[in-house]
């Protein structure tokens, strides 16, 4: 088979190196990659939001499958530009990938069919917003969210009125993060242990993956600014089976059903932002795709042929399969830049990749990182995400933050 990857980041890359996996696979493409991927596969420089360019590269290729990752193109409907040139995608429709692109579908979505999450207010207009949360009766903290995609960045959690007042500013009149503030989500601040669950569907069947746990703050102690996340680690040890019972029953199925009885038929891979509370697990938020950095620690543990699952899901036959991940764990510290998610620069040289060759259970997967010459330099906030496993999660970390040192660049953080 021939494989194409739509994306450049480090999701892709395990994504990439997963794939590569499989025995089925001969040939591997990327559009645009980067210089980790470009190790592995074939790439080109095409935008993932030039849908066209991406199908001719595909049909040229005769490409048997294409994987989309970025949540851009997803929502800007590259999924039905392929599917109209016959090409086979894994990846949901523009009417199916609404469920990331809108803060605001999903929440009235769960409204309408029962699925738990937390109370929450939309609003169009900057004034009747601001006169929400000025309200005498709000209770503090909020939250308040971008209802569009902001990069894993639109969501602001909110302490004081004053707070949540300059977050409704930030989002709808300063434009802060682009067209994603044409609207906003004033929803109440959920407390408990935050669980990230990517799960495949093909629209009727759900299978839920391992679970995982992100660090979004980009300072130790969880301080700092929200990132696209700091790091992650799989399985969750808060995430019990009786949990994962009650969100395959109240939560996992309800979505996918919810989905299709709005005919918006869910193929791809659903990831499940659930915050553990003290009255059960509740959905914070919805993506269309693979989560980043959750891939580099969930892919890893997967036992199955990606591709074989895959298919599956873009063929409707995903009762046929049954997910299997090792009995181990998967610590993911990311690699940035000093100064993300703000200011920070680029180029600076990445030397000791080459201490991750022939190393089982120790990933370096490129995401801010670009070729010049015969160096591969820094090209984003955050450059790296290096993956270790092991039995245990004290001993997958331990290796993790061991493999941290093999590799270095100037204003590594």
């Amino acid at each position: 088979m021939k494989i194409l990857v739509v994306g450049g980041g480090g999701r892709e890359h395990a994504i990439v190196t997963k794939v590569r996996e499989s025995k089925r696979v001969d040939k591997i493409y990327c559009v645009p990659g980067n210089a980790g991927i470009a190790a592995l596969a074939e790439c080109a420089p095409i935008s993932v939001m030039d849908f066209q360019a991406i199908a001719d590269f595909a049909a040229e290729k005769e490409v048997d499958l294409v994987i989309v990752g970025p949540d851009d193109p997803l929502v800007g409907g590259i999924v039905d530009v392929l599917e109209e040139r016959g090409l086979k995608v894994f990846g949901p429709r523009a009417n199916a990938a609404i469920l990331e692109g809108s803060k605001a579908f999903s929440k009235d979505l769960m409204k309408k069919y029962g699925i738990p999450t937390a109370a929450y207010e939309c609003f169009e207009e900057a004034e009747e917003a601001l006169a929400y949360v000025n309200a005498s009766d709000l209770s503090l903290p909020i939250v308040v969210k971008a209802d569009g995609l902001a990069l894993g960045k639109g969501v602001l959690i909110c302490e004081t009125r004053e707070d949540a007042v300059n977050a409704v500013r930030d989002i709808m009149i300063e434009k802060k993060f682009g067209d994603a503030g044409k609207k906003v989500v004033i929803e109440e601040f959920l407390t408990g242990r935050e669980v990230s669950v990517l799960s495949f569907t093909d629209g009727k069947t759900i299978l839920p993956m391992t679970s995982a746990q992100d660090h979004k703050r980009a300072l130790d102690g969880d301080q700092g600014l929200n990132t696209g996340g700091m790091g992650t680690f799989s399985p969750s040890p808060f995430y019990t089976e009786e949990i994962d019972r009650i969100c395959r029953e109240k939560i996992f199925q309800p979505t996918v059903d919810a989905m299709a009885a709005e005919d918006r038929r869910f193929q791809g891979v659903i990831f499940f932002g659930l915050m553990l509370t003290e009255k059960g697990p509740k959905v914070l938020e919805y993506n269309a795709r693979f989560g980043d950095p959750e891939a580099q620690v969930v892919l890893p543990r997967m036992e199955n042929d990606l591709i074989d699952v895959m298919e599956a899901c873009a063929e409707g036959r995903l009762e046929e399969i049954t997910l299997r991940f090792a009995d181990n764990a998967a610590v993911c510290v990311v690699l940035a830049s000093e100064g993300y998610p703000l200011k920070y620069e680029k180029g600076k040289v990445i030397t000791g990749l080459e201490a991750f060759e022939d190393q089982p259970g120790y990933y370096c997967f490129h995401a801010g990182s670009k070729k010049e010459g015969e160096k591969i330099v820094t090209n984003g906030g955050r450059v790296l995400g290096v993956t270790a496993c092991g039995k245990t999660l004290p001993e997958a970390r331990e290796n993790a933050y061991r493999a941290v040192t093999w590799v270095d660049f100037s204003n590594k953080y």
